[in-house]
């Protein structure tokens, strides 16, 4: 099982679109837990199917990409939008990143709507539009690599594993997980998922620049395996990272000061 933690896939302009999304998300949620996650929020601001369908307010669709569930839901949409959604806004620009971001979002929640238009459970979350950021990157950058904390029982090491790797690897568990949230009552919203990720793989020839192209080939070498005393282990997005730089250059001078 691998865990992503950053991409070595610099973007040339600084993603205010995305940073923006991550702290909205964050200010709601602190909003929620101030509220004690007063069920109520959901019910008003989250997206359910038979409201939808019966009243046809598409507010609600937009309202619940910035609710989220609990902690590790927020903390793992954050990070996944963190280490993909970067690239993917550099590749269209920030007005058209907004409107593909929404779109993916839309088209997410409606998947889940139409496999039970009846369902009264509110859904919420960023989700379907990360695995819409997910799917366009998917599309971009299939060769970029991926550094992941990769756990193999009780060893842990950081590993360089291609985009495509990682990605299809949700995608898939996705599909696998469908059949055990059909009947239940509540839960992760896979059908979004995998709506919101097919959402940015079509979407994004249209909404990327034109000079941009599809299947960038890798930045580094694949399968890369780190380790505390190489001279290459870092979670440098960037060479520009001045604090990491001075942290790494630090703990070099003392190692050799001990011996």
């Amino acid at each position: 099982m691998f865990f992503p933690i950053s991409d070595d896939n610099p973007s040339s302009s600084i993603p205010y679109v995305t940073y923006f999304l991550i702290g909205a998300c964050c200010f709601v949620f602190s909003l929620q837990y101030l509220s004690q996650m007063n069920p109520q929020i959901f019910y008003t601001y989250g997206f359910i199917p038979n409201s939808f369908f019966s009243e046809y307010s598409s507010l609600p669709i937009y309202t619940s990409m910035f609710l989220h569930g609990g902690l590790f839901h927020i903390a793992g949409n954050m990070l996944y939008l963190w280490i993909f959604g970067d690239n993917v806004e550099d590749s269209m620009g920030k007005v058209k990143f907004i409107i593909f971001y929404l779109l993916c979002g839309t088209i997410a929640a409606l998947c889940q709507g139409f496999v039970d238009p009846s369902s009264e459970i509110p859904m919420v979350g960023a989700s379907g539009a990360i695995a819409g950021v997910l799917g366009a990157y998917l599309m971009l950058f299939p060769k970029a690599n991926v550094k992941c904390l990769v756990f193999i029982i009780i060893i842990i090491q950081m590993i360089r594993i291609p985009a495509f790797i990682v990605l299809g690897f949700w995608i898939v568990i996705q599909f696998f997980n469908i059949p055990g949230s059909i009947d239940a009552d509540g839960g992760t919203a896979y059908f979004a998922h995998i709506g919101g990720f097919l959402a940015g793989m079509i979407l994004i020839p249209f909404f990327k620049n034109k000079n941009v192209k599809l299947f960038h080939e890798q930045n580094s070498s694949s399968w890369q395996v780190f380790n505390t005393r190489s001279k290459e282990f870092n979670f440098k997005r960037n060479d520009d990272d001045v604090v990491l730089d001075f942290i790494k250059k630090s703990e070099e001078h003392m190692k050799r000061k001990k011996h």
